[in-house]
């Protein structure tokens, strides 16, 4: 018998396709902590293509920002990342504001600092620690979860909101910190560093998690750039973007603070800047809140725009004024007929808004870039060729939230 009768036979393209086998990874599976769904293509346990699928948590959030005026919506926006509301409340109210030409007073630009690095911390927080509990490091979970009740804790005391603040407002913020706001803040700041260490103990000499997290999801630097990645992504696979330093905003120019960055591109480098990211994030809380300036949260009321507080309402023949004209339909200050795009670092990336107005105070369109939306795209290139049980390093690394998948 002829030796290439024993051999095996070519497989086309075609009869490849036989042998392999379809799997759904969610869109109800704990691991994707929210409905994403996965179509994987599987030789044996290797996967040869991923297809993820967005459209299963419809929430209409952009078009409700246009039938809700500028300070309606931020209860909306809110709820995109629900990981760091506030930040996204930063982010929306910094594109109106642009918008209106307003210039925030500098107490208002430190305590829009202070949430949104808080923001960024209980982002970040979740991110490491539900990472460490795909892969089995439950404890790591818990220390990181500690943490972030702490941060609600600061949200609760400035908003009366423990979850979702809806604290900003056009030209300002809902009320002024007072000094129990203060003192919760620098009870985050006490608290952080120890549980920090702890995690790091705990996860980055254990084998397990080194092994699962190494050399896997690799993203090469000129990916991130082609796929326009953003945030922790892109910093550890070398790009070293960040707005705060780029495109200063707020008042970030007076801060010092490092943007981490790797090299590595892979899981585990991800998960190295996010921790490092809170590092910095501390300092920076603790710089705003020592040197937190005097004055009003608030522009002028003059000018039209802030939302008066409850005092100036109750006392003040123009205040109840605004507020009447700011509250009823088809009242309002005008604004310009232009359309413009605004961003802010957010704990994924950049997170921006495009506005397009019609002279009301309420846009005629409104679209926002979310990191996630970005970012998903990339998850086929980065699992191809992995194996199943990769799927949760990979997917916990890119810190998707299905509410900025599909608005």
């Amino acid at each position: 018998m002829p030796a290439n009768l024993l051999d095996e036979p070519e497989i086309g393209e075609e009869s490849k396709k036989q042998y392999l086998w379809t799997l759904n990874f969610g869109p109800q599976h704990p691991a994707t902590h929210t409905t994403l769904r996965l179509v994987l293509d599987l030789d044996g346990e290797r996967i040869v293509r991923a297809t993820p699928y967005i459209g299963y948590l419809h929430s209409g959030f952009e078009k409700l920002g246009e039938h809700l005026n500028f300070n309606q919506y931020v209860t909306i926006v809110d709820r995109k990342n629900y990981i760091s509301p506030p930040m996204n409340e930063v982010a929306w109210h910094n594109a109106v504001e642009k918008l209106l030409g307003i210039e925030l007073t500098r107490r208002c630009q430190y305590i829009r600092v202070i949430i949104g690095e808080l923001s960024r911390i209980s982002d970040h927080l979740l991110c490491a620690g539900a990472a460490a509990l795909d892969l089995g490091a439950f404890t790591a979970f818990l220390f990181a979860f500690n943490q972030r009740e702490l941060i609600y804790d600061v949200y609760e005391e400035m908003s009366g909101y423990r979850f979702h603040p809806g604290y900003t407002r056009v030209g300002g913020v809902m009320q002024d910190f007072n000094d129990r706001v203060i003192e919760r803040v620098r009870a985050v700041l006490r608290s952080l560093p120890k549980a920090i260490a702890d995690m790091e103990k705990l996860l980055f000499r254990n084998r397990i998690f080194l092994d699962r997290m190494r050399g896997v999801g690799v993203l090469s630097k000129a990916d991130a750039i082609n796929f326009s990645c953003t945030g922790p992504l892109a910093r550890a696979s070398g790009v070293t973007y960040d707005l705060r330093k780029d495109e200063p905003y707020l008042a970030y120019r007076d801060f010092d603070f490092s943007v981490p960055y790797a090299t590595e591109g892979d899981c585990y480098a991800r998960f190295q800047i996010r921790m490092e990211e809170i590092v910095q994030s501390m300092g920076i809380v603790k710089q705003a809140i020592e040197n937190l300036p005097g004055g009003p949260v608030n522009v002028p009321i003059a000018e039209k725009f802030p939302m008066p507080d409850k005092g100036t309402i109750y006392n003040s023949m123009e205040g109840l004024i605004q507020h009447f004209e700011l509250i009823m339909p088809n009242r309002g200050y005008e604004t310009p007929k232009e359309e413009i795009y605004a961003a802010i670092e957010g704990p994924s990336g950049e997170l921006g808004y495009y506005l397009v107005t019609d002279g009301t105070q309420i846009a005629w369109r409104t679209r926002t870039r979310p990191p996630s939306f970005i970012h998903f795209q990339v998850f086929p290139m980065m699992i191809k060729d992995h194996l199943i049980s990769d799927i949760v390093a990979v997917l916990g690394s890119l810190n998707i939230i299905a509410a900025e998948l599909d608005r």
